[in-house]
């Protein structure tokens, strides 16, 4: 079967803005943003990818666009299953004000459980995540062979709740996953079991450095939108 590489968008002006996007028009790539996408073909500049997929949001297209400049012979499909988690009331609300809603503790300690005024699951979330990406493994290799490598871009409770999957973890414990802006994570997948070779990966371990307020870095990833604060 293929191995998917997993690319979470580039950090968004939402991001900066410590600002629960969810699915919110207009959420662009910032500065810092825009520099990860245009570093991203280099980066996978050996990985002879057959496919690009994305969620249908701006800050993933926005994301990927260098690396279909850099590969002009590969289309981009548009994938609405692996859109960010419908944060329904929640969407557009600064994420510190958010921290004060019960349902907050719910979505970091017992996310089965939690679902979003207005909006979705995040059960319903991940199920539609992992039904994308079977879907998408089984019509990349009928149509490239079991050794096809393939790229899929999205956000970072989608990415978590995949990689959780991979790994056979129940959803309440993919919070402990961390995947900042345009990091790198690869699934490879078999007949009987997937393999996660690599997690979260940017290339740089400058975010594992003490932040200012004494807090380790990671912490800010265990937020709800994927670590919707990294920096």
């Amino acid at each position: 079967m293929p191995t998917l590489i997993l690319v979470r968008h580039g950090r968004s002006t939402a991001n900066t803005a410590g600002v629960l996007a969810g699915r919110a028009p207009g959420v662009a790539l910032d500065e810092r943003g825009a520099a990860q996408s245009a570093a991203l073909p280099a980066r996978l500049a050996q990985v002879p990818l057959t496919a690009v997929v994305s969620s249908p949001l701006q800050r993933c297209r926005e994301t990927v666009a260098p690396l279909l400049d850099a590969r002009p012979w590969l289309t981009l499909h548009v994938e609405d299953r692996i859109s960010e988690c419908d944060y329904g009331d929640w969407s557009g609300r600064k994420l510190a004000e958010l921290s004060d809603e019960p349902l907050m503790e719910v979505v970091q300690h017992h996310p089965s459980a939690a679902a979003f005024p207005g909006g979705e699951s995040m059960r319903a979330m991940q199920a539609r995540a992992v039904d994308a990406v079977r879907d998408w493994n089984a019509r990349i290799e009928q149509a490239h062979g079991p050794e096809a490598t393939y790229a899929m871009c999205s956000h970072g409770d989608i990415i978590k709740s995949l990689v959780a999957d991979a790994l056979g973890m129940h959803l309440d414990l993919f919070q402990r996953i961390s995947v900042e802006p345009c990091s790198v994570t690869v699934i490879r997948y078999t007949r009987l079991r997937p393999y996660v070779v690599r997690l979260g990966d940017t290339g740089d371990f400058g975010s594992l450095a003490p932040r200012e307020d004494g807090g380790a870095a990671v912490e800010r990833d265990a937020a709800v939108g994927g670590g919707a604060g990294a920096a």
